[in-house]
């Protein structure tokens, strides 16, 4: 017999840890204004990590460029972050989902660090980390239903995010000049760290709250 996907639920029922999540951002930045250099000594400089110096591949994701970029990362995570949430539930989800975050954001540091070896210049933000939250939820169809990585819908918003996220970067870099630009390259990672990684957490994470979704189209019947 085979077993209905489960129905999505309303996007706006955040779980608790996706709450805090989205407010640390904000709340940080409040902070991050009273420090001396604006926390730029903990920004991700990509020199000095190829010259062994890691710390900025962590802390970077936590400091934002102003309170737009905060507001505008916090509601992102908000909305992306939910579906993500929502299939690992318990004490033992929260946790996998705050590393599974973490890992988004520090691969994607990894990533823009590999395209630009030579950089001086500060990059700061969660968006990366963000972005391998959409990149994932774009495989999951319901509460612990993921989606193949080759089907046809999640090829589809794929190439749709990631032009996107292109034309944004390019706009961004022409507007703001190269000392301010988008880190677009660090978007495209954190995406694909979320795109690949969701289909090991639903693997990981106990059966019972988390099932492979069959290659077929779940579309038929939904409401």
């Amino acid at each position: 017999m085979t077993e209905s996907p489960p129905s999505r639920e309303p996007a706006l029922k955040a779980p608790p840890i996706v709450l805090l999540l989205a407010l640390s951002m904000p709340a940080l930045f409040f902070f991050q204004e009273r420090l001396p250099d604006m926390g730029l000594s903990l920004a991700l400089y990509p020199r000095r990590v190829m010259d062994g110096d890691w710390a900025g591949l962590a802390t970077s994701m936590f400091l934002h460029g102003d309170w737009a970029h905060a507001i505008m990362n916090a509601v992102g995570a908000l909305a992306f972050a939910t579906p993500v949430a929502r299939m690992l539930r318990g004490a033992a989800g929260a946790g996998a989902f705050l590393l599974f975050y973490m890992a988004c954001g520090i691969l994607s540091a990894v990533g823009y660090v590999l395209m630009h070896p030579q950089g001086f210049d500060p990059v700061v933000g969660a968006s990366g980390a963000v972005f391998g939250l959409i990149g994932a939820s774009t495989r999951i169809v319901g509460p612990g239903f993921v989606l193949p990585l080759i089907d046809r819908r999640v090829l589809i918003m794929s190439a749709m995010w990631m032009g996107l996220n292109l034309v944004v970067g390019v706009v961004g870099l022409s507007a703001s000049g190269v000392g301010a630009r988008i880190a677009w390259e660090a978007h495209a990672a954190g995406f694909l760290v979320g795109l690949l990684g969701v289909g090991l957490l639903g693997r990981l994470f106990p059966p019972r709250f988390v099932r492979v979704a069959p290659d077929v189209d779940l579309s038929e019947g939904s409401s």
